[in-house]
């Protein structure tokens, strides 16, 4: 009990480090497309366009929702059929032949949308169309369409507030189903669609300011319509010219520095408030950390021998089983003291096979109270070993 004890105590002086960086675990992306018809084109290729990219930096299409209300790549008017484009020299088909939608036509709605954020969805629903996020978390979440102040219009038939859309992201955080949550919407009047935002750990952008519109940025002739919008351009830009591995240290900061009105021509916003930390730790985070999938850790050198190094933690945990294991040497006569006279005769001793006995196994011999609690002890100190082995590594987890 006492070895137990003791095991149990170190074990959870080792995780203490764990359970106070708070690291996230995860990278979950929501890219929601709320555009129907031909015309709004540009909307279906802004959210295609962070699908890849989000995709090409790590997250998988099973943590990635994708929600698309009109499929323009079938579209009768498309000059390209099955094809998806964002720049008009149609160098990458944004569409290809992986793309996984996850709610398309009209499944894309308001109620499908909070639904889905807060985990409110029918039993019968598929596990590829669900957020498993939990409270370990980091995610994204990107809105384009068409909207105003305070709301967005799904498809041109409902609205989500900005009222909607904060009391979402609360049910999220009280439900733990996110660590930090990046917010980032390009539509008319985006940055009022996070003005209501009460939750903790949220950072939110958006591409224009109150009574602003969000423009398009160019068209293709041969399409015939606008291909992408001027915000989510040059965020792509960005993420595509300096971000080019998962491994990649740029910063939150860096990417929103790098707007530039001049040439979205309208003003983006930020909102850093409810960020532990506020701007400063809210800038610090990598872009990485919302956009792709690494998981932040150091491998430390095996030939690194100061304090808190591996070689330093398996020899302490080597001292503490040889510590526990001379104890148990100078209590074992006590134990074995304690047995009476009587308890010994009435311990029956096992009679030897006879010797015909077709399932004797050569070498086998009769195990002794003495045999029984050798093995027990090394038991325990190869169990304390390997543990040490696992908490070792896991201690050495850092943030890069």
């Amino acid at each position: 009990m006492r070895f137990l004890s003791a095991l149990r105590s170190l074990l959870l002086l080792a995780l203490l480090p764990l359970l106070a960086q708070g690291e996230h675990t995860s990278n979950w992306a929501v890219l929601v497309s709320t555009s129907r018809f031909w015309f709004n084109y540009r909307h279906l290729a802004n959210v295609l366009s962070l699908y890849r990219t989000v995709k090409r930096l790590g997250i998988p299409d099973s943590q990635i929702i994708l929600m698309l209300p009109d499929d323009m790549a079938c579209n009768p008017r498309n000059a390209f059929p099955g094809t998806v484009y964002s720049n008009a020299d149609r160098a990458v088909d944004l569409y290809g032949e992986n793309i996984e939608v996850d709610y398309r036509g009209y499944e894309v709605t308001v109620e499908n949308f909070i639904r889905l954020l807060t985990d409110r969805l029918d039993e019968d629903v598929p596990r590829s169309k669900r957020l498993g996020s939990d409270a370990g978390s980091n995610v994204l979440v990107y809105m384009t369409g068409h909207g105003g102040d305070r709301f967005l219009k799904f498809q041109d038939a409902e609205e989500i507030g900005a009222w909607d859309l904060a009391d979402a992201f609360g049910q999220m955080w009280e439900k733990k189903r996110y660590h930090e949550l990046l917010f980032m919407i390009d539509t008319c009047q985006a940055n009022t669609m996070y003005t209501h935002f009460y939750s903790p750990n949220i950072i939110a952008t958006g591409s224009s300011a109150l009574d602003q519109s969000s423009y398009s940025h160019h068209a293709d002739n041969d399409v015939g319509v606008a291909v992408i919008d001027r915000w989510t351009y040059y965020v792509l830009e960005f993420l595509e010219t300096q971000v080019t591995s998962p491994t990649s240290k740029l910063t939150l900061g860096d990417l929103f520095d790098s707007y530039d009105e001049s040439k979205i021509h309208s003003q983006p916003g930020l909102r850093w408030d409810l960020f532990p930390g506020g701007e400063h730790e809210g800038r610090l985070r990598t872009v990485v950390d919302f956009f792709g999938n690494t998981q932040n850790v150091e491998v430390e050198s095996n030939s690194s021998t100061g304090p808190g190094s591996l070689k330093e933690d398996l020899a302490e945990i080597a001292r503490l089983v040889e510590k526990w294991q001379r104890r148990e040497e100078e209590y074992y006569p006590f134990f074995q003291n304690t047995t009476t006279t009587t308890e010994k005769e009435h311990v029956k001793q096992p009679s030897p096979p006879a010797k015909s006995d077709p399932y004797i196994v050569k070498g086998a011999s009769q195990m002794t109270d003495e045999d029984s609690w050798t093995k027990r002890l090394v038991g325990l100190v190869v169990l304390g070993a390997g543990t040490g082995l696992w908490l070792a590594g896991s201690v050495l987890g850092k943030r890069v």
